[in-house]
């Protein structure tokens, strides 16, 4: 088949200045990390989202690497998260000994389900970990209550979730992200904005921001330092290169500018495979993305449900055969092989059903009009 008929899962959006503000850090003599870019990024998501004190990463993954040093985790505290997630959420924690307990998905959607959670709280629970899937939001307003109860902290992982907001039952529109203590971002390749790989955490909580800086500068003061706040700096507490350079920050710059204008080409994809599919989806053939009251839509994905996984299969065989790559997503992390022997045996059934039937399409902001049709039109002939 030519190569012009291939349609990619993800192809990353440029905006066309990343280069020139790369070529400008590097003039500046200064790209190292922390420097004009990075502070850029760091302030726009701070006062347009309402974040905490922000902190550009290398990765979301050193993001949650941060947040489980700031919280001082150690062997034996117990993190409650979603079985359906990524590994990193689990790895941040493992790092410092945590044991990890894993909570099942909502029958809905694959984010954790919140009236579960309580269940699995005991003396030695520290940390929730909520993760709003495909970005759409968790039950914020149950997590902050159940960790205000049991005096835990919650930590959003916040991963795909870049300006999708939740409502909270006092009618406050909040950006997901800048409700729990902390919350970890990725600008991976695959993200709605990107720096190649990169990642944030904003510190929500201000009795961790001075810490978060120290460990985001390998456990110095550097930073003080330069503000001429200390006369020299020096190794005060544990931490690691988290900071990315400003060549990244960069990257990520000229995505930031265009943030509303990349938000609403996703949001019209979005929109076409939904308007296209929503029909097939009412005769009860599969089920698309469930979006609750309480959550806006950041268009991070699309994906849809099979009633089974041999359904699931073999519609990814057939998009193959048609070089349309089109995916599943996470395998239940309770049943894997580095983790099953200390997960309790309970059976997580929603979260190993999203791993059977959930499938991913294609999503990029470049996706073309005849693409989306030809992707659906595959689906229709799939289930009709």
């Amino acid at each position: 088949m030519d190569k012009k008929n291939k349609i990619a899962f993800n192809v990353p959006y440029l905006t066309g200045m990343e280069l020139h503000y790369m070529q400008d850090a590097v003039g500046t003599g200064k790209i190292s990390g922390n420097g004009k870019y990075t502070q850029l990024c760091q302030n726009y998501f701070e006062n347009r989202y309402g974040f905490g004190k922000c902190f550009l990463t290398s990765s979301c993954t050193d993001a949650l690497e941060m947040a489980a040093i700031l919280l001082d985790i150690k062997a034996g505290d117990e993190i409650i998260i979603p079985s359906y997630t990524f590994v990193s959420t689990a790895n941040a924690f493992v790092l410092r000994g945590a044991k990890i307990i894993f909570a099942d998905s909502m029958n809905g959607n694959p984010n954790i389900d919140a009236d579960q959670i309580e269940a699995l709280i005991t003396p030695r629970t520290r940390v929730i970990v909520p993760v709003h899937y495909a970005g759409i939001a968790c039950d914020m307003d149950k997590l902050m209550e159940l960790a205000e109860r049991y005096k835990l902290y919650v930590v959003e992982d916040a991963a795909q979730a870049i300006d999708s907001f939740y409502t909270g039952k006092d009618g406050r529109r909040r950006a997901l992200g800048s409700i729990g203590h902390m919350a970890a971002f990725s600008f991976h390749e695959t993200k709605n904005i990107i720096s190649g790989e990169g990642g944030m955490l904003a510190v929500n909580d201000p009795q961790f921001a001075q810490r978060a800086e120290i460990i985001w500068e390998k456990g110095t003061n550097r930073s003080a330092f330069f503000r001429g706040e200390v006369d020299k700096y020096n190794w005060v507490d544990i931490g690691s290169s988290f900071l990315p350079s400003e060549i990244t920050a960069a990257f990520l710059w000229a995505q930031v500018e265009c943030l509303d204008q990349i938000q609403a080409a996703r949001k019209d994809i979005w929109n076409s495979y939904h308007e296209r599919l929503k029909e097939l989806e009412s005769s009860g053939k599969f089920k698309l993305q469930d979006i609750p009251p309480y959550s806006t839509n950041n268009a991070h994905m699309f994906y849809l449900l099979c009633p089974s996984g041999d359904c699931r299969n073999q519609l990814i065989e057939t998009f193959v055969k048609q070089e349309i790559y089109a995916i599943f997503h996470y395998l239940s992390l309770h049943s894997s092989p580095y983790y099953s022997k200390e997960h309790d045996g309970r059976i997580l059934k929603n979260s190993d059903a999203f791993s059977d039937t959930l499938i991913r399409l294609p999503m990029f902001n470049t996706l073309g009009l005849s693409e989306i049709e030809r992707v659906v039109d595959i689906i229709k002939r799939e289930f009709n």
